[in-house]
């Protein structure tokens, strides 16, 4: 009992000077945070938010957050320790791939939200600035496209290749790659919807406004269920895939991503870099089509509700193609000047 009673004590003061110094932990930590958080976010998104987008939440809170943040109490995640995260990702010595800057800004994303959840049920006063320091203010971009004589170049080379094609194996994806550009090029969907479209969400119908036909498009991608409308270009090469197919309703229009096919066409056709220097990649597809539809003068936030973005997004990253829009009448205007 003597002997308990001193380790009893000795514990107590051990843990009293601990308390005194910030390392006994008086508060919630970044990991009860984050369970509150996916025990919510789903919920309360369900039907706003893709299931992969959710789930790309929780991977990085599980593979990235967690083994940083996850010991630390709120109130120490500030400006510096998210700097030190920064940091810490970017000099990576086992061997680990360095992640990019866009890769690195969602996971900052993913930690935001997760501190906002600590603040809602008041284990946190309020969220820290966790802005990258040091940032340089952003130039306009413009994202990496096909002009339309590059396209063409494009699609004659994908045709080629399914004429090229060893065995009947090679030739079928050879031509699914074909007809997935043409359909991506005359639609403008993202790459991630593509992927996700299902034969039933494609319906082939005659445009009253047009008179031509077209496809109508059920498109489920980050921002859940939006609407699209193809150009005519789309229809033929939705047709020869249910043909070459014979689907199901639901089955996936593209089952495979044919990522590495494309870039050894880009390759070889000198395609993979445009003139500054920017990766092409399928989503340079969705670029060029919102190019062409503004080289051909369309209304610019009829192209944003088809493309589910904004105005503003394609002001910022597509400025380079607005000329056609411009009128010169209004732009160089006069005053008339006064004889005399």
């Amino acid at each position: 009992m003597a002997q308990a009673k001193d380790f009893a004590e000795d514990w107590y003061l051990q843990l009293r000077g601990k308390a005194a110094s910030g390392e006994v932990l008086n508060e919630r930590t970044f990991s009860d945070a984050a369970k509150q958080f996916k025990k919510e976010y789903e919920v309360l998104t369900e039907g706003e938010r893709n299931e992969r987008w959710v789930q790309d939440h929780y991977r990085r809170i599980r593979m990235h957050l967690i083994p940083f943040f996850g010991g630390m109490g709120l109130s120490k995640i500030n400006a510096g320790t998210v700097q030190e995260y920064r940091i810490s990702r970017m000099n990576s010595e086992d061997g680990k791939r360095v992640p990019s800057r866009s890769t690195l800004h969602h996971e900052v994303v993913t930690l935001r939200l997760v501190l906002k959840t600590a603040v809602r049920h008041q284990w946190l006063t309020h969220v820290p600035d966790v802005s990258a320091p040091y940032k340089a203010s952003s130039k306009v971009a413009h994202r990496a496209w096909f002009s339309p004589a590059e396209y063409k170049q494009l699609y004659q080379a994908t045709r080629q290749n399914v004429s090229e094609a060893p065995d009947s194996r090679r030739k079928h994806l050879a031509a699914q790659l074909h007809d997935k550009i043409l359909f991506m090029a005359n639609t403008g969907i993202r790459p991630d919807e593509a992927n996700w479209l299902e034969y039933r969400d494609v319906e082939i119908v005659e445009d009253d406004a047009t008179g031509e036909t077209i496809l109508e498009i059920e498109v489920r991608g980050k921002r859940g269920v939006g609407y699209c409308k193809s150009t005519t270009g789309a229809v033929r090469p939705f047709e020869r895939m249910k043909e070459r197919n014979q689907p199901e309703p639901t089955d996936r229009l593209f089952p495979v991503d044919h990522k590495k096919q494309f870039n050894r066409i880009l390759t070889s056709e000198g395609l993979k870099f445009d003139r500054e220097g920017n990766r092409r990649t399928l989503y340079s597809l969705r670029h060029s089509y919102i190019s062409f539809r503004l080289l051909e003068g369309a209304d610019i936030y009829q192209i944003a509700k088809n493309c589910r973005t904004s105005v503003e997004m394609i002001e910022k990253h597509y400025a380079a193609h607005l000329k056609n829009s411009l009128d010169a009448a209004a732009i160089n205007v006069r005053k008339p000047r006064i004889r005399g």
